[in-house]
């Protein structure tokens, strides 16, 4: 992936080094755990995860280390990344007469506080309504190669468009009628529910952005498209839960299955329309 020909965003904080890192990281496989335990207790996973995250902030770390450079090629890689999003999707909102406010994207490693909540590596990438702002610890993508089988430029491309994904629901009003729906005590988890349609919407729009993207840069090589689709395959719900514990639980999804999760990629990859996206009103999944 050619991924140097994108203008490199200014909106990337680096809080990687002494400032919030240290303590004890717990691998993706622990965090597939964490979730189904949480979905069987009838619990919120992030509310699950953010425990974890304020238990790993008492827990006595190491030393930090060296603060990372903050100009190194992964933090360059993100910018340019982070860029592209911005430049897609104002030209995507100005389509139809609006502005697009863009996110703010934090690199942390080991821990860092959002206004959501305080969160470890565990959780992953993840994106905060409160303050609009992807969080990404680096090591994910590290342990998206090593553990689940998915990775590659063009794969770390796709998640950090996925988050980006849930920054346009949070401006389009999709997030809060979701987290309506939660307040109101509607089961909102499941096979077809609406955190499943919510993650695969966000899914449907970094297929968006690969879409428009390479048509402004060609800057996709061969293998490219194969790395985002194994990713996208490997997180799902049905795989990670299938890993974790071996029986696979649709009542407890919240992201997808590794099919749907590839389907609504290539929707949106495949025709560049965020119309397209509309997962809420889809009937086949």
């Amino acid at each position: 992936m050619k991924w140097r020909r994108a203008r490199q965003s200014d909106n990337v904080e680096d809080r990687r080094g002494g400032r919030g890192g240290g303590g004890a990281k717990i691998g993706l496989g622990g965090l597939a755990i964490i979730v189904v335990i949480g979905l069987l207790m009838g619990k919120d996973p992030m509310e699950m995860l953010g425990m974890v995250g304020e238990l790993q902030q008492q827990t006595p770390a190491g030393g930090t280390g060296p603060a990372a450079p903050v100009n190194d090629e992964a933090s360059q890689f993100i910018a340019a990344i982070l860029g592209e999003t911005e430049d897609v999707w104002t030209a995507a909102f100005a389509e139809s007469g609006q502005r697009y406010e863009p996110a703010r994207l934090v690199l942390f490693s080991g821990r860092v506080q959002s206004a959501c909540s305080s969160a470890s590596a565990a959780v992953g990438p993840f994106y905060c309504p409160g303050d609009r702002q992807v969080y990404i610890d680096l090591g994910f993508f590290e342990e998206m190669k090593r553990r689940l089988g998915g990775g590659g430029d063009f794969a770390e491309a796709y998640v950090i468009a996925h988050e980006v994904g849930h920054h346009i629901q949070t401006l389009s009003g999709v997030s809060q009628r979701v987290n309506e729906a939660r307040r109101r005590g509607e089961n909102v988890q499941g096979d077809g529910g609406l955190l499943v349609r919510q993650e695969l919407q966000a899914d449907c729009y970094a297929g968006v952005w690969a879409h428009h993207a390479q048509r402004r840069h060609d800057w996709l090589e061969p293998g490219d498209i194969e790395e985002a689709l194994n990713t996208a395959s490997a997180i799902g719900d049905d795989t990670l839960q299938r890993q974790s514990s071996g029986t696979v639980m649709p009542d407890s999804f919240s992201h997808g299955t590794s099919t749907q999760r590839v389907r609504w990629f290539r929707v949106g990859f495949d025709h560049g329309d965020p119309g397209r996206c509309d997962t809420f009103a889809a009937t086949r999944l």
